[in-house]
């Protein structure tokens, strides 16, 4: 491939990356303002349930066509199906058909950000690879920063559709980008299709995430819902495991986690989503719930974090080629841990400087540990093998952070539940004068209210908020010292040692061909 088209591509899956990470916070900025539009407020957790759901589901499946049909096609039809989700849901006229529109979405999504990674991977050698992988994290951190701001004018002085039209002309640029310059070959030859496999890991994994998305909200945990659905998750993830065995093309090859390297990539991604959708749920409740900051504060703490994370995996390129995957992986998780360690000890009296670098801390430990991941993964597998396990390391981490969140609302709502009950029966007259549409657990983050409270009676409250709080924080710093002690499992010494034997062939097309794999022209 030569230089210029590497440019024309790499600009492409830069616009591609934004498409996917502006969508993960824009949204949320805007979704006051479409319930007051549409209704249906006993919808909004579904807005962002159904592209979860869909969106994650996919990631593996995506991985495995990738790597059957090639990239490029796969990419476009997910960026495709992406767009006319983003036009029905900026078109759509009640929250039901947002949901509709918005799971239609998440099933383009779901292509996007691991192909994207696994395209890189194709491209560029492990030396060019470790250097580009920081860029993108870049784009995907300043994305994410900016989407919450660009939300809120897009709302402020146009409509909120345009927070989904907003996709369209990003979209439209990538795909053109990437149809004229890059060029793939790919081995023809007729595909056996997984069909079993790909229903059984989609029907498994939907029962879990659903499980735990409206487990202790919608109904309890011991309920007959959550106990059935934990149970058709739990056969349908057998019958997968089961399925694959036999499979002729399966789905997502077992025979990927006989490989050390990626075991424990997995199990720090999954980790890794623990903490990156916990820190990013629930500091900004602390900075607004304990802290009595507005909403623009709340989310501008994590700015910290957001901005460390795309500076240490820029650098991570060059630990990684340099010391190898452990050593950059456990310093990655060191950083967690001792930034865990300072949110734990958060109090209402804790100072700024105090969280900001606690998140920088935060943010240098997963931009090290997230490239280190990516890194070790795609350069232990083929050309034929990369996308499935690109896309795995996606996977599990998005599992670990739906999971993760789930169990940390749980545990919060049981805390705020105990705590905030013996303050309300105390201060009873300040109590029954607020405003009856707003519930008790939101009392500290509706301004209006906040403010018209009694200062004894503010100061209880924020101390039980803080003090639930704790025990959220607790699971998220336990869940670093996990993901640190798996990183000893990561063999040493350099990367190199550790590449597919393919590898070294990556830029020689004609070997690659006589080896009966695909390359990349």
């Amino acid at each position: 491939m030569t230089r210029q088209a590497k440019i024309l591509v790499t600009i492409a899956l830069m616009l591609g990356m934004t498409l996917a990470a502006l969508d993960t916070t824009i949204v949320g900025t805007a979704m006051p303002s479409i319930v007051g539009k549409l209704g249906g407020i006993t919808l909004y957790s579904w807005v962002f349930s159904a592209y979860l759901l869909t969106s994650t589901v996919t990631v593996p499946i995506y991985g495995k066509l990738a790597d059957l049909y090639g990239r490029k096609p796969l990419f476009l039809f997910g960026s495709a199906l992406f767009l006319l989700g983003s036009i029905a849901s900026g078109a759509a006229q009640s929250m039901e058909q947002l949901i509709i529109f918005r799971a239609i979405q998440g099933l383009g999504a779901g292509a996007v950000q691991p192909i994207v990674l696994t395209i890189i991977g194709d491209i560029f050698v492990l030396q060019e690879r470790a250097r580009v992988q920081g860029l993108f994290s870049g784009v995907w951190g300043l994305s994410s920063i900016i989407g919450p701001a660009l939300g809120g004018l897009i709302v402020d002085h146009f409509s909120w559709r345009w927070v989904f039209f907003i996709n369209i002309p990003f979209g439209v640029v990538s795909a053109l980008l990437l149809i004229i310059a890059l060029k793939e070959q790919v081995e023809r030859k007729k595909h056996h299709l997984d069909y079993p496999g790909t229903f059984l890991l989609s029907a498994g994994i939907i029962a879990l995430l659903f499980a735990f998305l409206q487990g202790g909200t919608s109904w309890a945990w011991s309920s007959w819902q959550s106990i059935g659905l934990f149970a058709l998750a739990i056969a349908g993830i057998v019958l997968f495991i089961l399925q694959e065995r036999r499979a002729a093309e399966p789905i997502l090859p077992l025979s990927l986690f006989s490989n050390r390297i990626i075991v424990i990539a997995s199990i720090g991604g999954l980790v890794l989503g623990v903490i990156m959708f916990g820190i990013t749920s629930y500091v900004p409740l602390f900075m607004q719930g304990v802290k009595g900051g507005s909403a623009t504060d709340a989310g501008l703490i994590l700015g910290p974090l957001l901005l460390a994370w795309p500076i240490s995996a820029a650098l991570s390129g060059k630990v990684v080629l340099r010391y190898g995957y452990r050593f950059t992986s456990l310093l990655g998780s060191i950083l967690t841990v001792i930034g865990m360690v300072m949110v734990l000890f958060f109090h209402p009296q804790t100072t700024l400087a105090f969280v900001m670098v606690s998140m920088v801390l935060i943010g240098s430990g997963l931009g090290f540990s997230s490239s280190a991941y990516i890194l070790s993964v795609q350069n232990a597998v083929p050309w034929n093998l990369r996308g499935v396990a690109t896309a795995s390391t996606q996977f599990f981490r998005t599992i670990g952070g739906t999971i993760g969140v789930a169990i940390m609302g749980s545990i919060l709502n049981a805390q705020m539940a105990q705590r905030f009950a013996p303050i309300f029966a105390h201060y009873t007259t300040d109590a029954a004068r607020l405003p009856t549409n707003v519930a008790p657990a939101n009392v500290l983050l509706t301004p209006e209210v906040r403010n018209s409270l009694p200062l004894d009676f503010l100061q209880q409250l924020q101390g039980a908020l803080s003090q639930g709080l704790f025990w959220v924080y607790l699971l998220l710093m336990i869940s670093a010292i996990i993901g640190l002690i798996a990183m000893f499992w990561l063999p040493g010494g350099r990367a190199d040692q550790y590449a597919y034997k393919a590898e070294t062939t990556e830029e020689a097309p004609e070997e690659l061909m006589n080896s009966s794999l695909a390359h990349m022209g």
